[in-house]
């Protein structure tokens, strides 16, 4: 490649909203970089480094969250085709899901209630306007399924977006502890707790340190949980009257 061709190249990528995205590109792999460096510290995930570092350039820059988005709905766009392909490790350990399908199903049902429950309850409690309300309702759920939920129920998706990622993070650096105490050395029920209740954080933990049991579950659990919550969380909404 020419000097005359990266130079044109570089324009293009530096031009609006392609800029957004070489960011997004960029961020992402200071938070790998700084992942390796710390040994897989939890908080130095990739995604919460590269999350800091775009909300500082953005504040810094006054750049709108609408105006970013216009060169990140690429990788945006990924999202959805990402959470499918969880489906080909699990794939893998079929016979063992149809085993332990009524027990997957019912721990699903009984942790989208719970979460939905503690986190309305308490948000409402401290006086949260409805607005906020439907962006919490949904934060136990991937992000592409949190934001269209947001959206659907009148909620702010960029916000739940946001939650989402601390749930997630907070899931993956609590989990393992949890796990030491209660005792529970069951990769399939870790993983799947881990997806359930950390999402997208919650497997890619389980694929990098738990195995790959672990992370087949963690991902049916993600999948599941977003699943059900879509059908689950208005009929909460209606029964506790915040519809």
């Amino acid at each position: 490649m020419t000097l005359g061709a990266l130079d044109q190249l570089w324009v293009y990528l530096t031009s609006e909203p392609l800029l957004n995205l070489l960011l997004t590109l960029l961020a992402y792999m200071v938070g790998v970089y700084a992942n390796r460096w710390s040994k897989g510290f939890v908080l130095f995930h990739p995604v919460i480094v590269a999350t800091t570092l775009i909300v500082s350039v953005l504040l810094y820059t006054q750049t709108s969250y609408a105006r970013y988005f216009e060169g990140a709905q690429f990788i945006h766009f990924l999202l959805g085709p990402a959470t499918v392909a969880l489906a080909i490790p699990l794939y893998d350990h079929l016979a063992k899901v149809r085993a332990m399908l009524l027990p997957i199903l019912g721990a699903c049902l009984v942790g989208i209630l719970v979460s939905a429950m503690t986190t309305l309850g308490i948000a409402f409690l401290m006086g949260a306007p409805h607005e906020i309300l439907m962006t919490l309702a949904p934060r136990s759920v991937t992000t592409p399924i949190a934001m269209g939920i947001a959206n659907e129920l009148g909620g702010i998706p960029s916000l739940a977006a946001g939650l989402v990622l601390i749930t997630g993070a907070i899931g993956s650096a609590t989990g393992p502890l949890l796990f030491r105490l209660a005792g529970m050395k069951d990769p399939t029920v870790q993983g799947f707790t881990m997806g359930l209740s950390a999402h997208g954080f919650g497997t890619a933990h389980s694929f990098a340190t738990l195995g790959p049991l672990a992370g087949a579950f963690a991902g049916l659990a993600m999948g599941l949980t977003g699943l059900m919550t879509a059908f689950v969380l208005p009929f909460v909404l209606h029964l506790s009257g915040l519809s």
